[in-house]
């Protein structure tokens, strides 16, 4: 009984290889829908559509417990898929999201509540990250950029280039224009960790970036102590399988990227 792990492309390798550095023992699928990826720029009913479709598979596939390893799906489809579904799919199992694990940090990092988010259009969209913000650290002021090159930036392979530096530092010149009081700043996509030492160039030295992998692996951590209930289904063999709804090939090749060493994946076919 694995542990699954979704995102809509890629960017969620990046979780994925965080938790299995903090918890090597357990077993994990890796399903991507790369085939209908991004989903930033998607409505909220369609994402929540393909996202429930994933976590059913999933669930089929034996996973009591899955991760929205993705900004957009924890935003547009969690909730309703808390809410809604799982009474009716199984009440047993669990359905967990990456932006409240984020969101739980802020204020311990933050010396004078101002925050910033970069994140693809469909996640800043949605508010959810000054809503969740709200809800536990209400006098925590956040501004929010919405960064659409920066997914296709790592997913060609270019965010090492030059032409790269153009885009990043105009996102963060608009973010700092807005508040210059900003002393922290959340990566609020998967994929931005790729751009980590492009964004430490062009931020100043006394900004703060949180990027999520290690977040996620330590909230999960501490989610299966105090739920030792769900711990005991989990198996604990050390594998990983990693399934696409895009080319085997193509996978592979991407993953690569992401990941520094290369993986075999299977390909499922979209419901």
């Amino acid at each position: 009984m694995p542990i699954g792990v979704f995102d809509s492309g890629y960017g969620g390798l990046t979780i994925l290889n965080k938790i299995r550095e903090a918890m090597p023992e357990y077993d994990y699928i890796y399903y991507g829908d790369n085939a209908r990826a991004p989903y930033g720029g998607r409505s909220f009913e369609v994402v929540y559509q393909f996202t429930l479709q994933a976590v059913k598979r999933l669930f089929e596939m034996g996973c009591p417990l899955v991760i929205l390893a993705c900004n957009t799906a924890s935003a547009k489809a969690l909730r309703s898929i808390q809410q809604k579904d799982l009474p009716l799919i199984d009440p047993e199992k669990r359905v967990l999201g990456i932006i409240r694990p984020t969101v739980e940090v802020i204020d311990k990092i933050t010396k004078n509540n101002h925050v910033g988010i970069f994140g693809t259009p469909g996640t800043i969209a949605s508010n959810s990250y000054p809503l969740e913000i709200a809800k536990l650290s209400p006098e925590i002021h956040v501004s929010s950029e919405a960064c659409p090159m920066w997914v296709p930036l790592v997913e060609n392979n270019e965010f090492e280039n030059e032409g790269a530096d153009y885009f990043i530092k105009k996102n963060i010149d608009n973010l700092m224009n807005e508040d210059s009081e900003i002393d922290t700043v959340i990566l609020g996509c998967t994929h931005y960790p790729l751009l980590f030492s492009k964004i430490r160039e062009y931020l100043p030295d006394n900004v703060n970036i949180i990027s999520q992998g290690d977040i996620v692996a330590e909230s999960l951590k501490d989610y299966l102590k105090r739920h030792p209930e769900m711990d005991n289904r989990l198996s604990k063999n050390g594998e990983c399988r990693f399934y696409t709804t895009e080319s085997e090939d193509k996978f592979r090749e991407m993953a690569s990227v992401f990941l520094n060493h290369d993986v075999d994946a299977k390909h499922l076919s979209v419901e």
